[in-house]
């Protein structure tokens, strides 16, 4: 009997999930292709009938944030709306928020990952690097207008130190073993992020 239309692609989704769990909890290195699958409620011998080997699964495990039209924000309490004209100030309170913190395992694989990046293929890197652009773009196209004396390329700088501040603040916070530390970490980033978008209603209201 022939699967339903649509099949592969949902088993893909799920092993797809299953590995970001997974590899956001424990690295890439430490994670099994038999965990990956167990986790999607699968046996391993499936596994090859969708990636060539975990090292291709890992690429798309690190394309399927910003770079996803499916993708749906996972935080509860967070709202982002990619189709928002003020969506950068969402992602940038989105990714500095408490939610995100907390929820590792359904992190941004920019935060859990790069190290493992790091020490991958070319490709991973390539992939890392694509989302990488796409965050910045999704800022870059919803921060103030520039001034006379900044041009496009002076907007996208801003933009992608923006991004950076948001990945490299969760990745400095949640390596702190005092979490009041972490949480002034967190606000103190999410402050200057919003300053250097021109998103000025900043100070209330953090999470």
């Amino acid at each position: 009997m022939p699967y339903p239309a649509g099949h592969s692609v949902e088993i893909r989704g799920k092993i797809v999930q299953s590995a970001r769990r997974l590899f956001n909890r424990h690295g890439f290195d430490n994670v099994s292709v038999d965990q990956i699958m167990s986790g999607a409620g699968l046996t391993r011998g499936g596994f090859y009938n969708y990636f060539q080997s975990k090292s291709d699964l890992y690429t798309e495990v690190l394309g399927c944030f910003f770079t996803d039209p499916e993708w749906k924000n996972c935080w509860e309490g967070v709202e982002v709306d990619l189709s928002s004209a003020d969506v950068g100030q969402q992602v940038v309170r989105a990714y500095l928020s408490r939610q995100h913190f907390e929820d590792v395992e359904n992190s941004c694989p920019m935060v859990a990952l790069p190290s493992d990046v790091t020490r991958s293929s070319d490709s991973a890197k390539c992939a890392f690097e694509n989302v990488f652009s796409a965050m910045v773009s999704i800022l870059e196209r919803s921060m103030a207008r520039e001034s006379s004396i900044e041009g496009r390329s002076g907007r996208r700088d801003r933009a992608s130190a923006v991004a950076a501040l948001c990945i490299g603040g969760m990745v400095v916070a949640r390596a702190m073993g005092n979490r009041t530390s972490a949480d002034q970490l967190r606000d103190g980033c999410l402050t200057v992020a919003l300053e250097l978008g021109g998103w000025q209603e900043v100070a209330s209201g953090k999470t």
